[in-house]
């Protein structure tokens, strides 16, 4: 059956639908040993061999579902051209190909997810189902309840206005007060800058929470593998489904039910969240970060 080259890729396990496509911009993939840049093509994977810098694809592919608790000082990507410490080298090795589900800006700490289900990674990154992003902020400056008024209705940033978030001040020390930021965006730098925007600057960030993902018994720098009931509850926040074999049934652009870890279809039908959630989706799928 011929699927396009980037469905290809995604349902191995490659990598996600975005960063397959950008894969096939890069040259990275040949099909029959011939490189193929131009997106739209589509090949029977039983009749081609596929390729990704060298490396055939496999159908099938063992799923591998990780929570890592990510240090400062390490990328979130799963190679660096100029041999930075990444998250993949914290993990030991795995029979397949694996990448992080979102960012998390190399100064940030906390939870990551790393698989290699390139159809979950899809759907948990569209802004659609708008998972909860939950982060501990520990800031300094005057952190005012009009302050996070402001922040709690959206502001305006470089990019555009975020949407509305929900924070609450943990506690207060001296100049330093630690504030639970829940998003559920993934803008580069998005809660860095809501800060600064509000004249105060974030000291420290550790994502804490990633849908009903906590960082609970994970020490940082270290790793557990996922429940299969945490990967079947991703699966439906996603909106990937199970039959037998991996497929993927999304649900419709104003149909999600969301469920309790932040999803939803809140302004889904609005032009001007849609242009919202295209940028937010960019983001979390390649130069994003917090």
């Amino acid at each position: 059956m011929e699927e396009r080259l980037q469905k290809i890729i995604s349902n191995a396990g490659a990598a996600s639908r975005r960063a397959a496509e950008a894969l096939i911009r890069a040259g990275r993939v040949t099909v029959d040993g011939l490189p193929v840049t131009a997106l739209g093509g589509k090949y029977d994977a039983a009749l081609h061999e596929i390729a990704v810098d060298g490396t055939p694809i496999r159908r099938n592919e063992r799923r591998f579902y990780i929570l890592l608790h990510k240090p400062r000082g390490c990328l979130s990507t799963a190679y660096d051209d100029r041999g930075r410490r990444t998250v993949l080298d914290l993990l030991p090795h795995f029979p397949a190909r694996l990448y992080p589900v979102g960012r998390l800006d190399a100064d940030t700490e906390g939870l990551l997810i790393i698989t290699n289900d390139g159809a979950m990674t899809q759907g948990l990154l569209h802004p659609r189902f708008e998972i909860d992003k939950v982060y501990r902020a520990e800031v300094t400056g005057s952190v005012t309840e009009d302050g996070l008024t402001v922040l709690r209705n959206g502001i305006l940033l470089d990019d555009g206005r975020t949407a509305p978030a929900r924070l609450r001040v943990l506690y207060r020390e001296g100049e330093r007060t630690v504030v639970e930021t829940i998003i559920h965006e993934g803008r580069k730098r998005q809660v860095r800058r809501m800060f600064a925007a509000i004249g105060c600057r974030v000291q420290r960030l550790c994502r804490v929470r990633f849908a009903m993902l906590t960082l609970d018994g994970v020490s940082c720098g270290s790793f557990r593998h996922l429940t299969s009931d945490e990967i079947h509850e991703l699966k439906k926040i996603a909106g990937v489904m199970h039959s037998g074999e991996d497929s993927r049934r999304r649900r419709g652009s104003c149909g999600n039910d969301g469920g309790r870890y932040g999803g939803g279809t809140r302004g889904q039908c609005d032009p001007a969240r849609k242009d919202a959630a295209r940028r937010a989706q960019d983001d979390d799928h390649g130069k994003g970060a917090l």
